[in-house]
């Protein structure tokens, strides 16, 4: 891909003592990216950047605003081409995958453009004769958006889109594992022409991403902080946010769980846990990590779902299309492999797939998995899913629930009353009645409980997040005093 640069007050920018680093291919390890290794000098810069830009640009009007979005929405899809190409080389993803995240990150700055004209406020009855009291949203400031390498079109826009439509301005840290993805991301807010310094980009050495992070954070017109990524990287920007008491919103790792009820349509749940399980090589933060499935229907679903998995395309995305395509690093591969190995010597039966010997991971099912397992537990994040038969409903959402994560769910069954107060039982942010795990528009609420973290992306949930709430009031009439 060649050598990038961030952008800093509309500014192409090397970093301000010269270093860089690389991200390799994770099939041929062939350099893909060699990118800017910000100093914290640099990431002050991007902050009083989107600073001095915040006053002009959070009195933008709505019309302005959305006009801006749209045009971005339109550079994302003129850009598509490249970013297919840039996902390809930077973490191997196949196209499908990285088609779906060109056209959802479309829709999602279409969906920011229309909201700009929502970001309203209410009269509030008050007890003071006179007063006209009001709850008046507007914008935060300089907000810093934090995305993953795995949906990296969809996250990298959604951690901006939002956040610009409620009058922020930006600062944008791209992930380590694929910085030209995410700087062709900019490259399209650029092109729609946004004003200097209103989104702004910049990219770290791996071994510096803390102490970056950490000189954004403690700026002072620093007011919010959007991250999704794993649950322990998470943890870690929660705690430095709280130091600096800076709010923040968080989509973090998941182990969602995918229940089969007794009387489920077994084409449908096969087809759904084929999809939630193996797209993107089971590299989504809603990925089916667990097949929840009564014991009645549990053959003919393990066979069926066997026989699709056994039968998708695997191979190098840049060598024609597959549907899986390489997991990111080796240390994907040799997780995956451990918890195989862990499963296996403990009962549970190999149906298809198995352990790799390189980044190419053929799908993986492993049935009579138990709660002494690893992979019971554990995020796969990875082609490897587990199998657990229950006997009955109330079994399954006991199941379903033994997990520390809560992002996403899903429950298939033909009787949709039961289903729902199944699904109304598992504790998930999200959670989808005969849908795949995987499922993300727009316009919703999206995020999750537990250690899957908090506050939540999408639509009229996004104004909540990226605004504040002030209590104004006017006085109309002379107002009493007892002195």
């Amino acid at each position: 891909m060649g050598t990038i640069s961030m952008l800093i007050d509309g500014k192409a920018r090397a970093s301000g003592d010269g270093a860089t680093f690389e991200r390799r291919n994770p099939l041929d390890r062939s350099v893909a990216t060699v990118a800017p290794a910000a100093t914290t000098a640099d990431a002050v810069a991007a902050v009083e950047s989107a600073a001095a830009a915040f006053a002009a640009w959070s009195q933008t009007g709505p019309g302005q605003r959305r006009a801006l979005l749209l045009k971005a929405a339109e550079a994302i899809e003129a850009k598509g081409p490249a970013l297919i190409a840039a996902m390809a080389a930077e973490t191997a993803a196949a196209a499908p995958w990285a088609g779906f995240n060109v056209h959802l990150a479309a829709d999602m700055l279409r969906e920011a453009a229309s909201i700009t004209t929502q970001v309203g406020g209410e009269v509030i009855p008050s007890d003071i004769p006179g007063s006209l009291a009001m709850g008046v949203r507007g914008a935060a400031g300089v907000v810093l958006g934090i995305a993953p390498w795995n949906a990296p079109v969809i996250l990298g826009v959604r951690a901006i889109a939002t956040p610009l439509a409620c009058g922020n301005t930006v600062v944008f840290k791209g992930s380590e594992l694929c910085p030209a993805t995410h700087g062709l991301i900019v490259e399209a807010f650029n092109d729609a022409g946004f004003p200097p310094g209103v989104v702004n980009f910049i990219t770290n050495a791996p071994a510096d991403a803390a102490t970056v992070v950490e000189a954004i954070v403690a700026h002072p017109a620093l007011r919010r902080v959007n991250f999704t990524g794993s649950t322990r990287v998470g943890k870690l920007v929660a705690q430095t946010c709280a130091k600096y008491l800076k709010p923040v919103v968080l989509e973090l790792g998941g182990k969602a769980p995918m229940v089969v009820l007794d009387d489920a349509d077994l084409e449908a749940a096969v087809n759904g846990a084929a999809f939630g399980a193996f797209a993107n090589s089971g590299q989504v933060c809603m990925s089916t990590e667990r097949l929840v499935v009564d014991r009645r229907v549990a053959d003919a679903f393990v066979a069926r779902l066997a026989e699709k998995a056994s039968k998708l395309p695997l191979g190098d995305p840049r060598k024609g299309p597959v549907v899986l395509g390489s997991v990111v690093d080796m240390s994907t591969v040799e997780r995956c492999n451990a918890l195989i190995d862990d499963a296996l010597s403990k009962g549970a039966t190999l149906v298809c797939g198995g352990k790799a010997e390189n980044t190419l991971m053929p799908a993986t099912l492993l049935d009579h998995v138990t709660s002494g397992m690893r992979i019971y537990h554990e995020e796969s994040f990875g082609p490897v899913k587990p199998v657990v038969r229950v006997d009955g409903a109330d079994e399954a959402v006991r199941v379903a629930n033994d997990n520390p994560y809560g992002l996403s769910a899903a429950v298939f069954g033909r009787d949709i009353a039961r289903a729902w107060a199944v699904a109304n039982r598992i504790d998930s942010g999200i959670c989808h009645v005969n849908g795949p795990t995987v499922h993300d528009e727009a316009q919703m609420p999206f995020g999750g409980v537990k250690d899957s973290g908090y506050g939540r992306f999408g639509g009229r949930a996004g104004i909540d997040a990226f605004t504040e709430l002030r209590w104004i009031t006017i006085q109309t009439t002379d107002r009493h005093y007892p002195f």
